[in-house]
């Protein structure tokens, strides 16, 4: 038998020792379909073996070999005919053959046959690696049966030509906003980013990301972007700098381009293969698959934080919860920073590599996988799930009947059951409050529930621009400060079961000077109290900060109400809260010369006091810079 029929055969399942057809017509057929498969032109050999069948309807190694054509063609109802039709022709036939039937009986959905046709193959065969495998089709039998009978809504939809083409084109990448979509295009084997914006309910046309990123000589592929849109983490293979075949790259976003990529190095690289990075929403934690050591299967997924001297922490397995003895890639995880989408080959699934979900609970400990549904899931491999910062949409690539040619972009609801927590998000510009130019300053967003930060890095440097992701759920101190100018604070209570729409703000500070004067929004009393809460502390630090670091400022502290009820008590409240504020920081080193603190109770309203709203805004602590 000829080298490339033996390779073929045993790749396929089909291996047999049927010998060849006396009939010279169907040999000769058989014959021509060899050089066929060779070149990967499945439908010539296609041909040449019906043809081959038809003249010679007892040509057992024919039909086990047009089962293995059908099969790489995903022709799985053909593939099982033709397998059933060789057996009938000679039952003696090796434990491979009874194996690629239950392989393809499991992918037309004929799940009792299948799991018959296994158990015969693990009688024949219990320590192989196809036996390891048959063992796990027998679960994934018994689920599958189950998960057809509930399947999900799924509707794909072809992201259309501006960003699909005759080319193939994967692993899209989402901004926050939806706005932005970077994707790996493969032209002529090179693949290169390419990026569209989302404009007038459509995409436009795609363009190439950026020649500092792209290259001639090596594939640029597998990445993520952070929620901003200012960090693309990917994924580099055999380049001079990279610490085994496969490195972690990233690359940050100045303006309208992209800076130069760098390997992102050890402890997340190492000398064996990483790829298919995905970072958290705050930036300080990098997702990746590596085949490392002390994994659990061939392809795991690992993780990196950002210790506190602004360095990579070792990498560590994300252990059985997440990883089995099979392989799991194509990590993401979502804006709200808890609900991480894979694909693996391990958990009990519809075929092949399946899409699943897990969410993290408060401790930080991810739970068990579930299966995002039937059929979005199928017997083939699906991968490379993202999904929108609302929860609403999905994006993966496939081969459907509608594409463009090769591999296409696809987006699609995404069940109920399998959406994220809900997050909202802030947008915004920073500016000179007297110029109006955009300046580039340093935002952050704390969770005062948890007491974590959300966001912490600077704003474009040449656009003033930032994004900042916030799940729903808890309220957010919101800072931006920059080198002479007095900081700005806001407050976002984002309660749980609130729709909340993204927040579109311009951001004016003003430089430091006399009679410049800032409302501290996240300091917090009870009502008709004066004690500060826990929840005050992260703005009071940053008001010390700010001390520190402009230790030529005197301020004076000043306690503001509504007003409601008595004026006299009003005024009280206030200075004993503003005095509150002044202890604290008498208490944390603050020079008492440079503090004095004032209560001025409803007499200088910033609103309307008819109003709740207007009311609460009334309510409230600020300082005035009196002396530089």
């Amino acid at each position: 038998m000829k080298y490339w029929l033996l390779l073929f055969l045993s790749i396929s399942g089909s291996f047999c020792y049927a010998q060849g057809s006396l009939n010279r017509k169907a040999q000769t057929f058989f014959e021509k379909a060899g050089p066929y498969i060779q070149k990967l032109d499945y439908v010539s050999a296609e041909q040449a073996l019906e043809s081959a069948v038809e003249a010679d309807p007892l040509f057992q190694n024919a039909y086990l070999l047009l089962a293995g054509v059908y099969k790489a063609e995903k022709k799985y109802a053909d593939s099982k005919t033709a397998y059933r039709k060789a057996i009938l022709i000679n039952k003696n036939v090796s434990p491979e053959v009874i194996y690629g039937l239950s392989e393809m009986e499991f992918a037309t959905q004929e799940y009792d046959s299948a799991k018959q046709h296994f158990n015969e193959f693990l009688s024949l065969d219990s320590s192989s690696d196809r036996a390891k495998r048959a063992k796990k089709y027998l679960l994934d039998c018994d689920f599958a049966s189950l998960g057809i009978k509930k399947p999900v809504k799924y509707k794909p939809t072809n992201l259309g030509n501006g960003v699909n083409t005759n080319s193939a084109e994967y692993f899209p990448a989402l901004t926050a906003d939806g706005e932005t979509l970077v994707f790996t295009r493969q032209v002529n084997g090179n693949e290169d980013f390419w990026t569209a914006q989302f404009k007038n309910n459509s995409w436009n046309l795609a363009t190439p990301l950026s020649a500092k990123i792209n290259t001639t000589k090596y594939n640029e592929g597998a990445q993520t972007i952070s929620p901003d849109g200012k960090y693309l983490f990917f994924t580099g293979c055999n380049r001079p700098d990279g610490l085994g075949r496969c490195d972690i790259y990233v690359s940050h976003r100045e303006g309208k381009d992209w800076g130069e990529p760098y390997n992102v190095g050890k402890p997340v690289n190492s000398e064996y293969w990483e790829s298919q990075p995905a970072i958290s929403p705050d930036g300080r934690t990098l997702y990746f698959i590596s085949n490392r050591p002390g994994g659990f299967g061939g392809y795991d997924i690992w993780k990196s934080t950002i210790t506190d001297d602004a360095k990579w922490g070792p990498a560590t397995n994300l252990g059985p919860e997440i990883n089995t003895v099979y392989d799991e890639n194509t990590p993401f995880l979502h804006a709200d920073g808890k609900t991480l989408y894979f694909s693996s080959d391990g958990w009990p699934g519809f075929g092949n590599k399946d899409i699943f979900y897990s969410q993290m609970d408060d401790a930080g400990k991810f739970q068990k996988p579930v299966n995002i549904g039937y059929p979005i899931n199928s017997f083939d491999d699906e991968s490379g799930l993202i999904v929108s910062a609302d929860g609403n949409l999905g994006m993966f690539s496939s081969n459907l009947k509608d594409g463009f040619g090769g591999q296409d972009i696809y987006s699609f609801g995404i069940p109920e059951t399998a959406k994220p927590f809900k997050v909202s998000y802030v947008k915004g510009i920073v500016r000179d409050k007297d110029t109006r130019k955009t300046i580039e300053s340093n935002v952050q967003v704390i969770d005062l529930k948890s007491n974590k930060t959300v966001f912490d890095d600077y704003t474009d440097p040449e656009t003033g621009q930032f994004l900042a992701v916030m799940p729903i759920g808890s309220d957010y101190l919101f800072n931006v400060n920059a080198e002479g100018y007095l900081f700005y604070s806001e407050n976002f209570e984002l309660k749980a079961g609130d729709i909340n729409k993204p927040y579109q703000i311009e951001v004016y500070i003003e430089k430091i000077k006399q009679g410049g004067n800032v409302t501290l929004r996240n300091i917090f009393f009870d009502t008709n109290k004066y004690n500060l809460l826990p929840a005050s502390i992260r703005e009071l630090d940053l008001l010390i900060d700010f001390l520190n670091q402009n230790l030529s400022v005197n301020i004076e502290i000043q306690g503001h109400t509504d007003n409601v009820g008595d004026a006299k008590l009003n005024e009280k409240l206030s200075f004993n809260r503003a005095n509150a504020v002044y202890e604290y920081l008498l208490k944390n080193d603050i020079d008492v010369k440079r503090l004095t603190f004032k209560g001025f109770g409803a007499s200088k309203p910033i609103a309307d006091n008819k109003t709740e709203t207007g009311r609460k805004n009334n309510r409230r602590t600020s300082f005035i810079i009196t002396k530089i």
